[in-house]
């Protein structure tokens, strides 16, 4: 029996393992690095270890620390959760080889199944179809092809390429991703396939010999190879087609001689032919939709067949209803979707019936490894949480997680909220009609939530009001009317930043601190503070206040109200409504100089280290030339040439710190 069980990761997974633990009786000990000492894992589990350092290289990838943390901590069994070190066949022996119950398969299996190329041969054999490989990228023999890493997942690592020309900088990349995330750079080359379905299979194997599969999940939707959304059923998959990918999950469970929680992934073709591509030895991130419809707990079942025991059933149960998830991440979606870093104000997702593990009835259950007030920083993998809906059909388990989104609270850090949101609700995606390539044959998912014109006026108009009332608050002549004036004046102007640009507000208020006028206008940033025309305010809309404090508005317009909660940190307002919500940076009225950004001058996109070098100065460069590249997140970031010219200043140098917006290099163009 398990009696302390030490979790070797970090953040949502590691708060979902100690949920379930704490359920049944298992006690937990947490590992953190200097970066994660704060983290809500670290507080609720019953003992930590700290690991000194902070990437993933000096901290979760270091099995021997990780082993000496369980025996100082009187553990007697490990749990890898996912990415790191969970398909490590080295680490899972070095576990055992200390006398400790590993919380997975079999070392053997893990080589196996994470070596993708032996893995395929091996299901080839077993008679499961499998596409065109090519382990040795000099190889290739038609195009378009998927450079992979062999070890890992989650889209780290992994390379779209359709020309020979483009091939050889692909695969040096991805094996420099995939060193950093899983620290294995082996990749490989396959055959990709245009218009596909991500389909994949849950499975669960005891030692006694029963391979049960949990039906399948559809993962097609996906930016950088990396799953956002994630369903099931499938609303691809029939009863035929869902019993040959059970039945082909089940095959290679049992021909590698598997045990424990796994999931075989397939690529599927629109005429239902379907290939084997990799099998995960470990829990997915999207266990949880499986873990509602079918009335499991995933977890709870990998500790029964750690002990040795025998699964609960010897079929695959019914499905109950169905389950959508969508993953969260600390993204800007005006910089190229970059990771972002910074405090978490405020996350607060309304609705939210459970926090991890299963639920008896359907709803909402949040995963997050994150609360309010915690740091995003550069260290790790930018996902804040998983939000899942459940209910009884596919459309409303939809539109229930679509509005939940819609209607979060999240201050502090961009997210991807918006695209998730419109991805949602688009007809294409409600019809069911999706795959591998969603987002790129709909760009239109990518526009914020609060792109009309009149959507985002009324927020800057709540904004103003909310900063008036606050200023109001606070002074000694809060006893007068908010508009008092003993003549007519000019009317009150503020200025915001907004993610689509530059507003200016102005407003008029009578005695009675009604709204006489307003109106809202696109200025440029440089104009602000500037003496100028006054806004005409004459036929603005119909709006008229109902309420103003510092934290929410409520306006009247044409006879429907609309509420906009207000939350100002420093100089930033985030404004949430039914509509959605918008971050407004308030611009001084009368800004100070500042220094001049200088032509060519080039940044560093996001804060993170220098990873590559790649010219010097006084070299000649040609537009789109690849410079240097950042990493964070454990993802490898481009700096390229954006005109052609000399590179005159060089700033940095490989294994530099640098913050976003620090100065790399300086190119002066021809």
């Amino acid at each position: 029996m398990i009696r302390r069980l030490l979790v070797a990761n970090r953040g949502e997974i590691a708060r979902r393992i100690i949920v379930t633990c704490r359920a049944v009786g298992v006690e937990t000990v947490a590992v953190h690095s200097d970066a994660d000492a704060d983290a809500p894992y670290v507080a609720e589990a019953d003992y930590a270890v700290h690991l000194p350092g902070n990437s993933p290289t000096e901290t979760y990838l270091r099995g021997d620390l990780l082993v000496d943390a369980a025996r100082r901590a009187g553990a007697d069994a490990v749990h890898p959760g996912y990415g790191f070190l969970s398909e490590n066949g080295g680490f899972a022996q070095a576990v055992l080889d200390a006398g400790l119950v590993w919380v997975g398969p079999p070392p053997k299996v893990i080589d196996v199944m994470g070596s993708k190329v032996e893995a395929k041969q091996l299901v080839a054999d077993a008679g499961v179809p499998t596409l065109p490989t090519w382990n040795d990228p000099l190889d290739v023999e038609s195009y378009p092809v998927l450079v992979k890493a062999s070890a890992g997942g989650g889209g780290r690592g992994m390379r779209l390429v359709r020309d020979a020309s483009l091939l050889a900088d692909a695969v040096a990349s991805a094996r420099r991703e995939a060193e950093s995330a899983f620290g294995d750079g082996t990749v490989f080359c396959e055959r990709y396939v245009e218009r596909a379905r991500h389909i994949e299979v849950q499975i669960i194997a005891d030692s006694h010999g029963n391979v049960v599969s949990l039906g399948e999940r559809e993962c097609s939707i996906q930016r950088r190879h990396q799953k956002i959304i994630e369903e099931t059923p499938s609303p691809f998959v029939d009863p035929a087609l869902r019993e040959k990918l059970c039945s082909a999950a089940v095959t290679t469970a049992r021909a590698v001689g598997y045990i424990g929680a796994g999931t075989v992934e397939f690529v599927v073709e629109p005429d239902s032919r379907f290939w084997f591509l990799e099998m995960n030895t470990r829990l997915q991130v999207e266990h949880p939709v499986t873990e509602l419809v079918v009335g499991i707990d995933l977890v709870r079942l990998q500790l029964l067949v750690a002990e040795g025991g025998t699964l609960p059933y010897a079929g695959p149960p019914p499905l109950r209803g169905h389950a959508v998830e969508a993953r969260l991440y600390a993204e800007d979606p005006t910089c190229a979707w970059l990771p972002r870093t910074g405090t978490l104000h405020r996350f607060d997702i309304p609705g939210a019936d459970k926090e991890f593990g299963p639920m008896l009835t359907p709803g909402l259950r949040l995963d997050s490894g994150v609360v309010a007030g915690s740091v995003v920083g550069v260290h790790y993998d930018p996902m804040l949480a998983k939000l899942i809906s459940w209910a009884p059909t596919r459309y409303e388990a939809t539109r229930q997680l679509a509005t939940a989104l819609a209607r979060a609270r999240i201050h502090g850090v961009g997210t991807n909220r918006d695209l998730l949101v419109r991805v949602l609700r688009h007809p294409s995606f409600v019809a069911g009609d999706l795959d591998t390539g969603f987002l790129d044959g709909h760009p239109e998912v990518f526009a914020p939530l609060l792109s009309s014109v009149d959507c985002l006026r009324l927020c800057c108009l709540a904004a103003a009001l909310a900063g008036s009332a606050s200023r109001r608050e606070s002074s000694p002549l809060a006893a007068l009317p908010a508009g008092w004036r003993n003549m007519p004046s000019a009317p009150r102007t503020v200025a915001f930043e907004a993610p689509s640009g530059t507003f200016e507000v102005a407003y008029r208020l009578d005695r009675t601190g009604a709204l006489t006028g307003w109106t809202v206008r696109a200025v440029e940033r440089d104009d602000v503070g500037l003496p100028g025309d006054t806004p005409d305010l004459d036929g603005a809309p119909d709006v008229a206040i109902v309420s103003a404090t510092p934290s929410r508005v409520v306006l009247d317009v044409a006879g429907v109200r609309y509420t906009f909660d207000v939350d100002r940190v420093g100089d930033v307002s985030y404004v949430d409504s039914a509509e959605g919500s918008v971050e407004l940076t308030e611009l001084p009225r009368f800004p100070l100089p500042g220094a001049e950004t200088a032509e060519g001058t080039l940044t560093a996109p996001l804060p993170g280290a220098v990873s590559r070098v790649l010219v010097v100065p006084g070299q000649r460069v040609a537009a789109g030339d690849l410079l240097l590249t950042v990493e964070a997140m454990k993802l490898e970031h481009a700096v390229h040439a954006p005109t052609s010219g000399v590179v005159t200043d060089l700033k940095v140098e490989a294994g530099a710190q640098v913050e976003a917006g620090a100065l790399l290099a300086v190119l002066t163009p021809d």
